[in-house]
């Protein structure tokens, strides 16, 4: 099976940290985690799995090679990078509202 790269929009806030939380309990084999934020948050340093993620500052070039991302931001900002991964090719899963009521 081909490795997946997961991309996590908002990795230092509550449902960032929940979801990473979560990857490293249940799916420990996930090797490659893109771990994003706002500048504010751009070189944090996270533990997941025992593996020590940077966090970076979230651009539009920051979906390249991403298979799936979770977006866990503002609405405003959800509707700005969704479909930016999307045209690169990731699955993405948003919890914001910004697309609530399209199918």
């Amino acid at each position: 099976m081909r490795e997946l790269t997961v991309a996590v929009v908002g990795a230092t806030g509550v449902v960032g940290t929940e979801f990473l939380r979560i990857v490293e309990q249940r799916h420990p084999e996930l090797t490659k985690i893109k771990a994003l934020a706002s500048s504010r948050s751009a070189g944090k340093r996270l533990s997941v799995g025992g593996r020590e993620l940077v966090v970076e500052e979230t651009s539009e070039g920051s979906f390249e090679g991403v298979d799936i991302a979770f977006i866990s931001v503002s609405g405003e900002v959800s509707r700005r990078l969704g479909p930016v991964a999307v045209a690169g090719g990731a699955v993405v899963i948003d919890d914001s509202s910004a697309f609530r009521m399209q199918e």
